[in-house]
């Protein structure tokens, strides 16, 4: 399925020169969400995972349906202060200024495979911050899958050693 004719493209949000990647239109059809959904599966069936990791909230609508799929759980990556129990965090570069990732100390038990879910790979900051939240907590990062990848950025440098799955690049 060609799964790029699902994806708006946005001129000059959320800021002026940018051309924004709006996985909307694919989330609306069913049948082009299951299928991405299920490339996504696969992918994670190969890698026997035993936890599904996301960044809000994007990395929620990919990673959730995958956990299931599984019967393994899903562990949220989210913004300082969003997480109601004792958390981990990272602090993480944004192109202008800093944010702050947390995951549950909880969420991940030493020696589990997680696979990283996320709906675009772009500079990598994010997931990279979200690596590093598994990895403080002992978790091995068996594969980290992206609907879209925007290969002009070049965020694939900071997943280096990683197993990587894109379905889409631009």
């Amino acid at each position: 399925m060609d799964l790029e004719k699902f994806i708006e493209i946005v001129d000059d949000y959320p800021k002026p020169g940018i051309k924004f990647k709006d996985i909307t239109p694919l989330m609306n059809d069913g049948e082009a969400y299951k299928y991405a959904t299920d490339q996504i599966v696969k992918y994670a069936r190969e890698k026997e995972i035993d936890l599904v990791v996301g960044p809000e909230a994007r990395g929620f609508i990919i990673g959730c349906p995958v956990a299931y799929s599984h019967g393994v759980g899903f562990a949220p990556v989210r913004k300082e202060g969003k997480l109601p129990r004792d958390v981990i965090k990272v602090e993480y570069g944004l192109e202008y200024g800093k944010d702050v990732l947390t995951i549950h100390k909880d969420a991940i038990k030493p020696g589990q495979r997680v696979l990283i879910t996320d709906d675009l790979l772009a500079t990598g900051g994010t997931i990279e911050a979200t690596i590093n939240l598994v990895e403080q907590l002992g978790g091995i990062v068996a594969g980290i899958a992206f609907l879209i990848e925007l290969t002009y950025l070049d965020g694939r440098k900071k997943l280096d050693g990683y197993d990587v799955l894109t379905l889409m690049q631009f």
